[in-house]
């Protein structure tokens, strides 16, 4: 695995440690202040079924906004490029993930890109079943078969806190219903979105999601195409122009690979159609990004030429 040996990878996950100390965990989403802010994780797999781990890689946390990039694969096999990008754009934001000033400023208050909060949700108003527990049994099953993991599912604690508070994002539907960018009852809609971000997993599922989109969408272990190479191709653009919230032009400066953060501390990586990259670190930035992740993923990039610049 491009050299990268289980004992470095400890060394490094305890150099960029004392990086844990300078962020926050979120805490807008109440259930997710009780993390550790110590913890560190991350799992590293490749083609060959060769995984790497080291840290806190096997702790489980939330998603968050890191199920828009599953949810983005699903609404586009479900709907079509046509559909999906009639009511949601293509371009990067400067704003913060969860602003609603586009909404108020573009027309006709279509959300412009689907890794913001406005854009997420109504791509998860997107995905088909006839009821919400027929859509979440979806999601969590697409999800099951891209990590090989049948025992995933979602924290019912942060998916009740998450939609408690979801204040903003009540705001962000009915703005975009009043606009018809979205359908149906906002409660509802509100309901689904948080579970989604409410899926559990740890650093080595994510890893498997990563290689799978790295790999054009092809299970190189059980021979077979998951995902389509072009959603999987679209995911990864919108990954690289903003997947990091709005820091994501100073990753792809620093970093340089396909990258999606969640403030629960996860960052799904994809490297080169290579490998796949699960990190897991709470301790946040100000944009909402893991910092002692980032920094690991800096080290590596530069080690390893990951830039795919």
């Amino acid at each position: 695995m491009q050299n990268i040996v289980i004992n470095h990878l400890e060394s490094l996950v305890e150099q960029v440690r004392d990086y844990t100390h300078l962020g926050n965990v979120a805490t807008y989403i109440p259930a997710l202040s009780y993390a550790n802010s110590q913890h560190i994780g991350i799992a590293i797999i490749d083609k060959e079924n060769n995984l790497t781990y080291a840290g806190d890689a096997h702790v489980l946390f939330t998603l968050q906004s890191i199920s828009k990039v599953l949810t983005l694969a699903l609404a586009l096999m479900d709907r079509g490029k046509e559909y999906v990008f009639g009511r949601v754009g293509m371009e990067p934001t400067g704003d913060p993930f969860n602003s609603i000033i586009k909404l108020e400023t573009s027309n006709p208050s279509k959300p412009l890109n689907p890794m913001i909060n406005a854009g997420a949700l109504a791509v998860t108003n997107m995905i088909m079943g006839e009821s919400n527990e027929e859509k979440m049994s979806r999601l969590l099953s697409f999800v099951r078969e891209i990590t090989d993991n049948p025992t995933i599912s979602y924290s019912n604690e942060v998916a009740q806190s998450e939609f408690e508070t979801a204040h903003l994002n009540r705001a962000l539907c009915y703005y975009m219903k009043q606009n018809h960018i979205v359908e149906g009852n906002v409660e509802d809609l509100l309901d689904f979105y948080t579970k989604q971000c409410a899926i559990e997993v740890n650093c080595l599922d994510l890893s498997r999601i990563g290689l799978l989109f790295a790999n054009g969408g092809y299970d190189p272990y059980r021979q077979k195409q998951l995902i389509p190479r072009e959603v999987t191709r679209i995911c990864k653009t919108f990954m690289v122009t903003c997947g990091m919230y709005n820091e994501s032009g100073e990753f792809a400066i620093k970093v340089g690979i396909p990258a999606k953060s969640g403030v629960a501390g996860g960052i799904l990586g994809c490297v080169k159609d290579q490998l796949g990259v699960g990190i897991f670190g709470p301790a946040l930035d100000a944009k909402g990004n893991s910092l002692a992740g980032m920094k690991l993923l800096e080290i590596l990039s530069e080690e390893e030429d990951w830039s795919m610049f």
